[in-house]
């Protein structure tokens, strides 16, 4: 019998050893499919919309966990959940959704301070947990994502620290051919001058550019770790996709992993990643119907006066925070129903609040029986409740 006596094993053609060998007998390799949970993003195949399918205006309006910015714009565009054409080669990898941005008409062209940006941000902790050893420059993280452009040009983004001395890693897609999903894989050093507190405060931030004014740019190193300024974010940004009234802007299966090799995107079911998402927003009523039968519970209560009654909402998963409450409320949005009648009322208002339950207080048009039980559902289509705790 042979004995092949080898340190290391490696493909010709590969920058890193697929198999290291120690002298007590025993080897690393290098996991092409490693474990679950590797994906540090939260709803990166963009499943989840909890708010609405689009939305016009800045923050958190849209797609679970992804934020929306446009400064200075003539036309606000929309930020929307998409679905991903079949026959494309995401689709074929399993991805049914992205997000799309719809430029708006930019009529004035491109001004120096107009921005269009995608923002996703995560925990400080999530990052000083995740096994990468950030301070080092040889550990790293790998960035990936697909994104397609409607205009042939390159788009600039930026990973971003937000404790200590802010840090800053600009990047660029490189020229994307117009309307075809492309592949965008990038590998990312540790740095002496990280810093990641061990708390559920912003941490990091993923920042995509569909476009960036003159004043929020300059020359700056791509690929490499700088100062953070909010005059030099990337470098100067091609405009046309900017001054194409309706271009189109989409991104889909983002992943954030610890090591130098982009694994393949880890799918998570709607529920997995529902629950997720719902640290940090929750959806807990959402309209009714001329139907009563599918009128949404809110909670069951207790009438602290003739005109006042409070309710308990217990979460499905801890909150990352304290929450505040995103309610649609007027005129008879709500019913009370209490000692065999009802009251349509107005106000919905917190009482008291914890990561993990919520004590809401009914008022406005009651007209109950102080001490009695009672319970409360939506009476009105645009009627919500729902609860934040974002970044």
């Amino acid at each position: 019998m042979s004995t092949l006596k080898v340190n290391t094993i490696r493909h010709t053609g590969a920058s890193s050893d697929a198999v290291t060998l120690a002298t007590d007998g025993t080897c690393t390799a290098k996991i092409t499919n490693p474990r679950s949970f590797r994906n540090l993003v939260i709803n990166g195949a963009m499943l989840v919309n909890q708010r609405a399918t689009q939305a016009t205006s800045t923050g958190y309006n849209s797609i679970d966990r992804i934020a929306y910015y446009h400064l200075n714009v003539d036309e606000a565009p929309t930020y929307s959940q998409a679905d991903v054409a079949s026959g494309t080669t995401p689709y074929e990898l399993g991805f049914r959704k992205c997000l799309r941005v719809t430029n708006g008409n930019q009529t004035s062209g491109a001004g120096a301070a107009d921005q269009i940006s995608i923002d996703y941000r995560f925990e400080a902790q999530d990052i000083a947990n995740s096994g990468w050893n950030y301070t080092s420059t040889s550990s790293y993280i790998t960035l990936s994502f697909w994104i397609k452009s409607s205009v042939a040009q390159d788009f600039k983004l930026q990973l971003k620290t937000e404790d200590g001395t802010e840090k800053a890693y600009p990047m660029s897609t490189g020229a994307l051919s117009a309307n075809t999903w492309t592949k965008i894989t990038k590998t990312i050093p540790g740095h002496a001058d990280l810093q990641f507190d061990n708390n559920n405060a912003k941490g990091f931030n993923i920042h995509w550019f569909a476009f960036l004014g003159t004043d929020l740019t300059a020359s700056v190193t791509d690929n490499a770790w700088i100062n953070y300024s909010g005059s030099s974010k990337a470098n100067d940004c091609t405009s046309t996709w900017y001054t194409t009234n309706d271009a189109t802007f989409e991104i889909t299966g983002v992943q954030l992993e610890v090591g130098d090799t982009a694994t393949d995107f880890e799918h998570r079911s709607y529920g997995d990643e529902l629950a997720r998402c719902q640290r940090y927003y929750y959806l807990h009523a959402h309209g009714a119907t001329a139907d009563s039968n599918s009128q949404a519970p809110v909670a069951n209560a207790a009438n602290y006066n003739t005109t006042v009654s409070f309710g308990v909402v217990h979460f499905p998963v801890t909150m990352r925070s304290y929450p505040t409450i995103d309610a649609v409320v007027g005129t008879s949005y709500f019913r009370l129903y209490s000692d065999g009648g009802a009251d349509t009322f107005d106000n919905v208002s917190l009482q008291q609040s914890s990561p993990q339950s919520y004590i809401l207080r009914f008022d406005g048009n009651l007209s109950g029986t102080a001490g009695y039980a009672s319970f409360v559902q939506t009476n009105n289509s645009a009627a919500k409740i729902a609860f934040q705790a974002e970044l």
